[in-house]
């Protein structure tokens, strides 16, 4: 297994829509609300999350009834912080790469290279048929997402851009004032599929894969790795997990079983209905949760899998086998969002420094003498 040198980062999964990170009638403490979101970002900031991740959902479902807009939410994070870096979701189809980068490029520059954008394929047809966007087949949408990211990229570095592609054309565009990020906005992206992990390879900076172990996810990267290899790129990866951090192991199941005891049983259904369907239209059949169980399902992501679940120190621990096989961002929810952010920038984050530390002075070769 390769060490990285470098401090694996965190995110957390901005709560701008309503319903909290889990499919449960379980009490969240975890508010949509505006006032709620700004004392969680400046409490994440200062408890050492570098990210934040702004949801996008145009239509209620799965206990998501209320939804605020990600790019402007996530300015309205921005503008209420000091060092956060907000990436915002954004859907190819509803949005066009003129309107999104120079909305990006625009709050780039206000908040001197703060924001990034999360480009999502899509895998909820419901949602775009109702508002009437058009729902191209699975890799369709990864060639239409591509493009989006390649057109997008070109904007921000070159004047007089042209680009002729089979989901957008440009002639002569010139974008003023281009970002304050150089050369470009940092690009997200998640997806399992094949077509996903291609793209990633291609144009991306960043890969998002679902919670899962740690070998699974060691084959995820691995192969993106290997792809990216091959265009002279490298891509760093951001894994999702569901954080239960509690003083006992035994506190920590405990929140885990109840989560799962009390889902909504409906809505995890009717949620596992459509990532079947979604993936089921992927060439290799296979979707971002085609191996996920009901109890899986009860968190969107799968955020269960990756484990993440004990005392400070088992998670730390785990945080750093993950850091291993190649993982540079944990992408986080939590139950109670501003107290167990806290929580784990006093307990969990100083052990995983502390352990990142110890394994960097164990590699280390002590110098020769003369």
């Amino acid at each position: 297994m390769s060490l990285q040198s470098s401090e694996i980062k965190f995110a957390y999964w901005v709560p701008n829509v309503s319903g909290g990170l889990v499919v449960s009638t379980i009490e969240q403490r975890t508010d949509w609300s505006y006032d709620y979101n700004i004392r969680l970002a400046q409490t994440a900031e200062k408890n050492g999350f570098e990210y934040a991740l702004t949801q996008i959902r145009f239509t209620a479902g799965y206990g998501a009834e209320n939804q605020h807009e990600s790019v402007s939410f996530s300015h309205a994070l921005l503008a209420k912080t000091e060092k956060l870096k907000v990436i915002a979701a954004i859907l190819p189809g509803p949005w066009k790469p003129a309107l999104a980068a120079k909305q990006l490029a625009t709050i780039d520059y206000l908040t001197q290279g703060r924001i990034a954008i999360n480009v999502v394929s899509g895998w909820f047809r419901g949602e775009f048929d109702a508002i009437g966007e058009p729902w191209p087949e699975h890799d369709e949408r990864y060639i239409r997402s591509e493009e989006f990211i390649r057109t997008l990229k070109g904007i921000w570095t070159t004047d007089n851009y042209s680009f002729e592609g089979k989901y957008y054309q440009f002639q002569n565009y010139t974008l003023k004032p281009k970002p304050a990020q150089k050369p470009y906005i940092e690009v997200f992206q998640g997806g399992s599929s094949c077509a996903a992990r291609d793209m990633a390879a291609r144009v991306s900076d960043w890969y998002f894969t679902n919670g899962n172990s740690v070998a699974e996810i060691k084959k995820q990267i691995d192969d993106v790795r290997a792809k990216a290899k091959l265009e002279n790129r490298h891509v760093k990866i951001g894994v999702n997990a569901f954080i239960i951090a509690r003083d006992t192991e035994q506190e920590a199941q405990a929140v885990l079983n109840e989560i799962i005891s009390k889902a909504n049983v409906e809505a995890v259904n009717a949620f596992g209905d459509a990532t079947r369907e979604a993936g089921a239209a992927a060439p290799e059949q296979e979707g971002n949760w085609a191996k996920s169980t009901f109890d899986d399902l009860v968190q969107y992501n799968d955020g269960f899998k990756t484990n993440l679940i004990g005392t400070p120190q088992q998670i730390a621990e785990r945080i750093v086998d993950l850091k291993s096989v190649g993982v540079d961002l944990i992408l986080s929810g939590f139950l109670h969002f501003i107290e167990e952010v806290e929580y784990f920038g006093e307990n969990v984050l100083p052990l995983v420094r502390q352990i990142e530390q110890q394994q960097l002075q164990h590699l280390q070769v002590p110098a020769k003498s003369a």
